[in-house]
């Protein structure tokens, strides 16, 4: 029996994207470039024309609601990279807040997100106050999270999905500090925070895999997500590939998913095993800014693997090529989709994969 899961890279519905829904939190910001989340609007409506206001929950998924209705995920998980609250704690200093009205949380049940990856840079943007909301609004949507908690306990825990017939997937996720995660927001025996790892090494990567193990049983899909490494960039450091690759080694993860890059990466598998270095960013409010446009920060992929449960395997892995255009996602247009395809089997080639249509307006990975 196999699962077929929904993946994606960050998924920032905070600042801008909070402005244009029904009931935002206050704008002002405290950064140094812009001092009000309006002006993250204004910057996506001059390059791309009117977003309007008061938008309803679904708007940001646009034509990916479809996708998903198409592509019938079990399984359906972000990184969800904002807090949820209207805590007016910001972590003064870091010099980026993210957050989401806590009435916006249909804007991830639209999608029928059934977990939020925790584990990154943004999540205590608005402090522990924050944090503890952001918690208990997603909670109680019933939405599972993994990463973060009101403890290191509670942040280790994997997010649990049964999917019937004695099948589970189990996601466990972690943060390293070259995301841009601090230090000091790492959980602790009586301290909120993330799930934080402070080095890739063999060492470090055989103790997740004890974690895993001691949670696993047959028939479970274990998912290890890695917020890990900087925002620019197409090389994979050699740190997050032996770290990958032996987590699969040791039987700590049948999918490797990593995120924080704000553009797709290579993709690579190992003994059978999916890993993503790097799935760019899905929905955000980056429209307008100016800069990095060699990587087409605009184009993302949502990923759909579908995992053997017995042995953990990658049967297949299909993509769907997006662009974000008015704070909505929308099918990329062909030349979008070429320049993903070419930059995937470019970044492949010395991964050993390549992608190529599947007929059904997709991306098809071969290995």
């Amino acid at each position: 029996m196999s699962v077929r899961l929904f993946l994606c890279g960050d998924v920032m519905t905070g600042r801008g994207i909070d402005q244009v829904l029904p009931t935002p939190c206050e704008p002002h910001l405290f950064e140094h470039w812009m001092r009000s989340a309006v002006g993250y609007v204004e910057l996506a409506e001059r390059e791309s024309g009117p977003i309007g206001r008061r938008r309803d929950a679904a708007y940001p998924w646009g034509d990916g609601l479809d996708v998903l209705r198409d592509q019938r995920p079990e399984v359906r998980m972000v990184n969800l990279e904002t807090a949820v609250t209207t805590s007016e704690d910001a972590q003064l200093g870091k010099g980026i807040h993210y957050r989401m009205n806590p009435a916006h949380v249909a804007c991830l049940t639209a999608a029928g997100i059934d977990c939020c990856v925790l584990a990154n840079n943004h999540v205590l943007d608005w402090g522990q106050a924050g944090l503890g909301e952001t918690l208990a609004t997603l909670h109680a949507a019933q939405l599972r999270t993994a990463g973060a908690g009101r403890d290191l306990t509670e942040a280790a825990q994997p997010a649990v999905m049964e999917i019937g017939a004695g099948r589970r997937v189990l996601v466990f996720a972690f943060a390293t500090p070259d995301s841009g995660t601090p230090e000091g927001w790492a959980a602790g025996a009586s301290r909120g925070g993330v799930n934080f790892i402070d080095r890739l090494g063999l060492r470090t990567a055989d103790a997740v895999a004890a974690q895993t193990a001691l949670h696993r049983r047959a028939g479970d899909a274990v998912v290890v997500s890695l917020h890990w490494g900087g925002n620019w960039g197409f090389g994979i450091p050699g740190e997050e590939r032996t770290f990958a690759h032996r987590l699969i080694d040791a039987g700590g993860a049948d999918v490797v998913w990593g995120h924080s890059s704000h553009h797709v990466k290579g993709i690579e598998v190992r003994g059978g095993k999916l890993i993503l270095y790097g799935c760019g960013d899905l929905i955000n409010d980056y429209e307008g800014i100016s800069g990095h446009g060699e990587y087409r920060g605009d184009l993302s992929l949502m990923y759909f693997p579908e995992v053997d449960t017995a042995s953990g395997a990658l049967r297949a892995l299909r993509m769907a090529p997006m662009r974000m255009r008015r704070f909505r996602l929308e099918r990329a247009p062909a030349e979008g989709t070429q320049w993903l395809r070419t930059v995937l089997n470019r970044e492949g080639r010395g991964l050993r994969t390549s992608v190529a249509p599947d007929g059904q307006g997709l991306l098809a990975l071969a290995w």
